[in-house]
């Protein structure tokens, strides 16, 4: 008789009533509102770090090639008032 009833039911009724849920519970930690705002503070925190870095580390090199300039410039100056 369970055969008779299955072929009845076209196949893709059968697999679109596997029961599906639309309920919030399923992955509701990835889906809350306060999961999200504390995921994006750490990720800001983050970039904000790692764009601090970034700066810190250029300012250092503009800083050394400007002692670089300044020595060349010294460099040059004296080559100028020997001749």
């Amino acid at each position: 008789m369970l055969t008779v009833i299955a072929r009845r039911v076209p196949l893709t009724q059968i697999v679109l009533s596997r029961g599906y849920t639309s309920s919030i519970r399923e992955g509701s930690v990835a889906q809350s509102k306060g999961f999200s705002k504390k995921e994006k503070a750490h990720e800001d925190e983050y970039a904000r770090k790692h764009e601090a870095e970034l700066l810190r580390k250029l300012k250092a090199e503009i800083e050394a090639k400007k002692e670089e300039l300044a020595k060349l410039q010294e460099k040059h100056d004296e080559v100028n008032s020997k001749q």
